[in-house]
């Protein structure tokens, strides 16, 4: 018990440290989230989308997959997930015994909801040697829930090799193009897209160099072709992350979600990085507030519940998802 009240006042001064004496109400809801989160056993989980506050009450912050990794590996009895739903219940397929929470219900993703489970087994009845004549794998981006994960036979994310995406069928479209255009290889796309991403343009690419001519261009993957081509390096926001913090250069911009800039900020505090104009933001990501973490905790709800059927069809492809280093 000792030992979770030293971590309890050590998160509790570093986020007074961040924020400083301009938040005193977000610092009591604070005192009450890292109290309750003693009282549940709880573990933070927050992706690099989310708000500054979020972030940095998290235990980890990651992307979709170092998430899914990090709750496969946790086995904590409540799991309180800050990003979107289809997220959250990958959490949950990767760890059901835990009781995850989803803080507040509403964040979806357009992306994940771009394919249904109706829609997949009528590509895949339409097209019955697809799998087969690729690798016998019907894959998909990891964007989406556990319903539709247990349409698929592997799962796939934007941190996965282009060698383990080149078997990818149906795809998303932006991912997708991006690495049959690298391996000079027709892939049958799926027509889906991250409408945040989609509002980078080749032009936003062009003016910030403009404006920062020696920094490094950095994108996401979901980025149209035209935008990727621009770019210096098209990576996930974990490989954005590793990548500055190894980097000798001292300056960069941002192409993905404006989320990242705080703990790119934070994490290396001698470098500069400069988001796109207009600032690329994803609403759904901003949507866990403080007191939605803190309203969870204490109601220990909302929780995410899957069937059955759906936990144990599900789990095959996400298992290949992580088994892809």
């Amino acid at each position: 018990m000792l030992s979770c009240y030293i971590i309890y006042i050590t998160d509790l001064l570093k986020y007074s440290f961040h924020y400083g004496d301009g938040t005193q109400g977000n610092m009591e809801i604070v005192k009450e989230i890292l109290e309750w989160k003693i009282r549940r056993n709880a573990l933070i989980l927050a992706h690099n989308y989310t708000r500054p506050e979020i972030q940095d009450i998290a235990d980890f912050v990651g992307d979709s997959l170092e998430l899914s990794r990090k709750a496969a590996e946790c086995h904590a009895p409540v799991i309180v997930f800050c990003g979107v739903r289809f997220m959250a219940e990958t959490a949950k397929l990767l760890s059901p015994e835990s009781i995850v929470l989803h803080p507040n219900p509403l964040p979806g993703c357009p992306m994940a909801d771009m394919a249904s489970p109706e829609e997949i087994r009528a590509y895949r009845a339409k097209h019955p040697d697809a799998g087969r004549r690729i690798r016998q794998h019907h894959g998909g981006y990891q964007n989406g829930g556990g319903h539709l994960l247990h349409q698929r036979q592997c799962g796939k994310t934007s941190r996965l090799p282009a060698a383990g995406q080149a078997s990818a069928l149906p795809s998303r479209r932006q991912p997708g193009a991006n690495i049959a255009a690298k391996l000079g290889r027709k892939i049958e796309l799926w027509p889906g897209r991250c409408p945040t991403h989609n509002k980078i343009l080749p032009e936003h690419i062009t003016a910030a160099r403009q404006r920062h001519p020696i920094a490094i261009v950095l994108v996401h993957p979901e980025c149209v072709p035209a935008v990727v081509a621009l770019a210096d390096h098209a990576l996930s926001t974990g490989g954005m992350l590793r990548f500055v913090h190894e980097s000798a250069q001292k300056e960069f911009i941002i192409g993905t979600e404006c989320g990242i800039l705080h703990r790119m900020r934070k994490e290396n505090p001698d470098k500069a990085f400069y988001p796109l104009e207009p600032a690329v933001l994803c609403p759904n990501m901003k949507r866990i507030t403080l007191e939605d973490v803190l309203n969870s905790l204490r109601d220990m709800s909302p929780a995410v519940e899957l069937e059955e059927e759906v936990l144990r069809r599900a789990r095959a492809p996400i298992d290949r998802m992580l088994e892809v280093r």
